[in-house]
């Protein structure tokens, strides 16, 4: 609804990500403290009525705890902030295995196109592909090295390319060119992909 509410899920996305600080012995944390060091944050997109992440898990089944963990609390924040009951969230989530490099590339630049649909709608300002990178709730400016946070891990997607951002024109090796000179519609080479 506003910048706050991006604000705070993105205060959550590094509550659950990052190592808690150490507490007194006599405190015990409200939320689960290790899931840190069970899965990795590859790329996030946070949209006003969605959102994506690309995680990467290391023990079974933690997803399903970070997941929970999340939208439990991002609902009870929106829910006491706009005076409303009830689940927030439309259904339970859709996770789909990556199983191949191919899937992997074009779904972090379909996570990093989303907020094209603002600028198309005008719901941010006009903008074309370059101006994806100003777009403040996307890991794109991770990507690119305009950002540096430390629970968002590019690295495995930018280990694929020879540089992050063109060098010139026709600079068709970096991730940059890769993501915001492709032509064909993300969606479309998803669906010919897709697993699930």
């Amino acid at each position: 609804m506003d910048r706050q509410d991006y604000t705070v899920f993105l205060h959550y996305l590094k509550r659950y990500l990052t190592q808690p600080p150490e507490l007194p012995h006599e405190i015990t944390p409200r939320f689960k403290a290790d899931l840190f060091e069970k899965i990795k944050l590859i790329s996030y997109c946070l949209m006003p009525n969605h959102f994506h992440l690309m995680i990467k898990q290391f023990e079974k089944y933690t997803i399903v705890s970070f997941m929970r963990a999340l939208t439990n609390s991002y609902t009870r924040y929106f829910n006491n902030k706009y005076d409303r009951i009830g689940p927030l969230f439309q259904g339970a989530y859709r996770g789909v295995l990556i199983d191949n490099d191919s899937y992997l590339l074009h779904l972090s630049r379909y996570i990093h196109l989303n907020p094209l649909e603002l600028f198309e709608s005008d719901e941010v300002r006009p903008g074309t592909r370059s101006h994806l990178v100003e777009y403040p709730y996307s890991s794109y400016g991770e990507y690119l090295g305009k950002r540096r946070t430390e629970w968002v891990h590019p690295e495995e997607i930018l280990a694929f390319f020879k540089t992050v951002q063109k060098t010139t024109l026709k600079d068709m090796l970096s991730y940059q060119s890769f993501v915001e000179d492709y032509k064909d519609d993300p969606k479309e080479i998803l669906s010919s992909l897709s697993i699930d």
